[in-house]
């Protein structure tokens, strides 16, 4: 069935079962399944067959099959994700009036031995995949021993949702999540259980999937919060949990070089032994042989020889992988690093870098709201009364500081234009001091020791700058 929304036709779900996903699922999800399937690399493309690698007319599925297996994917696409996901990561998370408690769980904030840290990459990379992505603070029941802990769930796994507005927030009054669980089967083994849970506001309920393929009530309860412990970050939103993957074009590419390039490993591959000609030789003879150990004798005026191809075709094919090379560089690497494989103006690149910093900006964030969320449902199961919040890297790039831009730094504070925290904070921030520095321990030794009092100024001869370098004092006045 289709409907007719402003964005054009579109798919509707039926949803029938608790396990059917509603129409803003059904219409994202073809956009996933190429995105996925680079995610696994070669061999899930390979296992994809025709659907992306079509076979040529004429071609036998011997010689298909053949080809299939000698051709290669460029992981471009998992490439870029790990880049963006890592820039985001590239400092610790910072968290403030977190109580020493729930600080020490996020050691392990889900339960998996993963840090907040290296849970965050993970969560980051769902989110640039496909647009979105969702977190479950989740409790045991009342009664039983534990403590809250944070699940991920990607856009497929999030089948249907219900809201409503009230005091102008967007809240949520049902939510479907899609689970895979292991359960024992036997004395060794263990099998998959796909089950469903059904979050309304202070309860769920828990579906699993019997051997009839229905879908049965297998647990339900309360919870202690009177809102569903949701919280979902975007990197490219079009509505209420709906996105489209940013990477979307980038995978096209993706694909695009990835049958580009099999198609001239073939012909390589095809072409790589001369092919052997006789001319006036009976085509009625029998079949004969060539090798290095075989020789043949000719009728008269009869000669062979081998012909190879001028390899003028295989030009233009290494030049189209090339250039999809670049247009993959352009679309992604160069949307945050301000950097081409083109020679491009100074004013250009200052254009690219912005516009990536502020597409890694809403992404860091929508991260940032995220866990700040997080923390609050935390403390909520926890019952405490301060959640804290985080601060998420701003700084993708690494941007360490010139030794002039240092020896500036220390000149404002010699002549007590800046005070010893300003300078540490820049110090800090210039990567100069390294992760571990704590600006306000140092204070604090400092002042305990009596080392807080404003230097003397530098004498202006002390101070050497490099060669061809303009005044610090020069630089400030502009």
């Amino acid at each position: 069935m289709y409907s007719g929304f402003s964005g054009g036709r579109q798919r509707v779900g039926n949803v029938t079962t608790v396990d059917s996903p509603n129409t803003a699922w059904v219409n994202m999800q073809p956009h996933w399944s190429l995105l996925e399937a680079l995610q696994g690399g070669t061999y899930a493309i390979r296992k994809g067959h025709r659907r992306y690698l079509p076979q040529e007319p004429r071609e036998q599925d011997s010689s298909y099959d053949v080809r299939l297996q000698r051709s290669v994917c460029s992981p471009f696409t998992t490439r870029i994700e790990r880049m963006l996901a890592g820039m985001l990561t590239r400092k610790p998370v910072r968290l403030d009036d977190v109580t020493d408690q729930i600080r020490e769980q996020l050691f392990d904030v889900d339960l998996q031995n993963n840090d907040l840290q290296s849970w965050l990459y993970n969560t980051s990379r769902i989110c640039i995949r496909y647009g979105h992505v969702g977190v479950l603070v989740d409790a045991p029941k009342s009664g039983d021993n534990g403590r809250p802990y944070w699940i991920q769930y990607s856009p497929r796994d999030i089948l249907g949702w219900r809201y409503e507005s009230t005091d102008g927030q967007q809240k949520l009054t049902q939510l479907r999540l899609s689970e895979k669980i292991l359960v024992p089967d036997g004395l060794y083994g263990e099998k998959q259980v796909e089950q469903v849970r059904v979050l309304t506001p202070g309860a769920f309920e828990i579906f699993q999937k019997d051997q009839k393929g229905d879908f049965r009530v297998v647990d339900e309860g309360t919870t202690s919060l009177s809102e569903i412990p949701f919280s979902v970050a975007y990197s490219n939103r079009t509505g209420v949990l709906e996105s489209f993957p940013p990477l979307a074009d980038i995978a096209e590419l993706n694909l695009q070089h990835y049958q580009v390039q099999s198609d001239l490993s073939n012909q390589l591959h095809i072409s790589a032994v001369p092919l052997l000609c006789l001319f006036g030789f009976p085509a009625a003879a029998e079949e004969i042989s060539a090798g290095p150990g075989e020789a043949f004798a000719l009728p008269t005026d009869a000669r062979g020889e081998y012909l190879e191809p001028s390899g003028n075709s295989y030009d233009a094919q290494f030049r189209r992988l090339d250039q999809i090379v670049s247009q993959i560089n352009e679309l992604g690497l160069a949307a945050v690093m301000g950097a081409k494989l083109s020679a491009e103006t100074a004013e250009s690149k200052r254009i690219d870098r912005s516009q990536g910093d502020s597409t890694m900006m809403v992404l860091a964030q929508q991260m940032q709201d995220m866990i700040d969320n997080c923390l609050r449902f935390h403390a909520d199961f926890m019952q405490e009364s301060q959640a804290g919040s985080s601060l998420v890297n701003r700084d993708f790039m690494g941007a360490r500081l010139e030794p002039q831009e240092i020896q500036a730094l220390l000149q404002l504070y010699t002549a007590g234009t800046v005070t010893q925290e300003t300078l540490l904070l820049q110090l800090e921030a210039g990567e100069v001091l390294g992760d571990d520095f704590d600006v306000e321990a140092e204070l604090e030794a400092t002042q305990a020791g009596g080392l807080m009092e404003t230097p003397q100024p530098v004498p202006e001869q002390e101070v050497t700058m490099p060669e061809g370098e303009p005044e610090a004092n020069d630089e400030l006045a502009g």
